[in-house]
């Protein structure tokens, strides 16, 4: 097995997979974030022949991508008979192929949508950890495991890594690869990554992507540009906090804060990306949809009827909307590195009924950016609450680095915080 593994992790050994599994069994008793698990005499045949940066590190996957070994259910009772899928997602094996222990099924949403999970928040007690990624964001949040991979159709990856106080990363649209991903938008599903820092998620990401990824404290004077406001809606109180300890932490390091105004097609896009997932939504799942209208919940039900008068001239003026609005990212990116917003329009909701909103999240999806939740600061009500930075077109290297100097701030800012007297 290739040693080369992050220095701040442990090469993973038999006797390591035991505990790693028997630690996972004993929280997940009381988070509920996978949905099943290897079994431990599988787990130690795979980590023989595991190989790469990862050396056998446990990994977390959403169960909407496919995998050979274990059961793929897509948080769904359809699918809900135990059968593993013939193959392994593409992404499932890059995982392995950089040496990671694809050691259990994290769980989702059903097939990702609204209908909340029964995973509770390790950081938010009484508040759900969001969706569509609810296993993914609390296994990493509880310390169950280093990383988790999960998908963002609208805001899947970021809210709930906002939400559990993880690090949350949406890389540019077909950075990684969606194929055995059970679809639901095949304009905007991506796959996402999870881990509890951002220098962690960025060498994780390296190392299942093949891009150079991983960031280092090097200093840059970046230039982070603030939205005014936003035409989804206003940010809480909370996300409006959020945001200030992030600029102050920036201002205070050397950074330039710029106050900027969302143009019109950000708000254009935002409207679009309901179409275009709608239209889509309905054919992908056309087999439940016919076959088993009862097994869905009423949320989905209710969504996918709906989503069937969407007509194609609609959906083919929306994706023209995207695609002008793509066209002038590069130029409008030019004044700044990152865009700062809230990860979330608030707190994690109170509750288990919901998993959120993905209000802040759905434009920057669309256009196919890199995402990045930040994690460091906590609202009004003492729950994590993360900050968004987006970068421009192909910039995920830039948007990671700039995520791992703010995050160490907000890091550092928080330790002289529980340190004060």
């Amino acid at each position: 097995m290739n040693r080369m593994t992050h220095p701040r992790f442990e090469l993973m050994t038999p006797a390591g997979v035991a505990a790693a599994l028997e630690r996972i069994k004993v929280m997940d008793g009381t988070v509920g974030a996978f949905a099943c698990m290897l079994d431990e005499a599988a787990a130690r045949r795979e980590l023989e022949r595991l190989q790469g940066p990862l050396a056998g590190l446990p990994i977390g996957v959403k169960d909407i991508f496919d995998t050979a070994d274990v059961p793929t259910g897509y948080g769904s009772p359809i699918y809900s008979d135990g059968r593993a899928a013939k193959t392994d997602a593409a992404m499932v094996g890059a995982i392995r192929r950089a040496g990671g222990l694809v050691i259990g099924k994290t769980t989702t949403t059903e097939f990702a949508y609204l209908n909340p999970t029964a995973t509770l928040n390790p950081n938010a007690p009484g508040r759900t950890p969001g969706g569509s990624s609810a296993g993914s964001a609390a296994a990493v949040a509880a310390g169950m495991i280093p990383f988790a991979i999960g998908s963002q159709t609208g805001g899947s990856v970021i809210r709930p890594a906002s939400y559990c106080g993880v690090a949350g990363f949406k890389p540019s649209f077909g950075m990684l690869p969606t194929a055995g991903l059970k679809c639901f938008s095949w304009s905007l599903d991506t796959v996402g990554l999870f881990a509890r820092s951002v220098g962690e998620l960025a060498w994780f990401a390296q190392a299942v992507s093949g891009h150079a990824l991983a960031v280092t404290q090097a200093s840059h004077p970046w230039v982070v540009g603030v939205p005014q406001d936003y035409p989804w809606g206003e940010a809480s109180p909370s996300a409006r906090h959020a945001v200030d300890v992030a600029c102050a932490a920036l201002e205070a390091a050397g950074a330039q804060v710029r106050r900027i105004q969302l143009p019109s097609w950000v708000g254009d896009v935002h409207r679009a990306h309901d179409v275009i997932q709608g239209y889509e939504a309905w054919r992908a799942l056309a087999r439940e949809i016919e076959n088993h209208p009862a097994a869905l919940s009423p949320i989905l039900h209710d969504y996918l009827r709906t989503a069937r008068g969407i007509a194609a001239p609609d959906y083919e003026a929306a994706q023209g909307v995207a695609a002008r609005a793509r066209a002038q990212c590069a130029g409008w990116f030019e004044d700044f590195d990152v865009v700062l917003t809230p990860g979330a329009p608030d707190e994690a909701p109170q509750g288990y009924g919901s998993t959120g909103a993905s209000t802040f999240n759905r434009a920057w999806t669309l256009l196919g950016l890199p995402c990045l939740s930040v994690p460091g600061v906590r609202g009004l009500s003492g729950c994590p609450m993360g900050v968004q930075l987006t970068g421009g077109p192909g910039a995920d290297l830039a948007c990671l680095q700039a995520g791992h100097f703010l995050g160490n701030l907000l890091a550092a800012d928080a330790a002289s915080r529980r340190t004060a007297p």
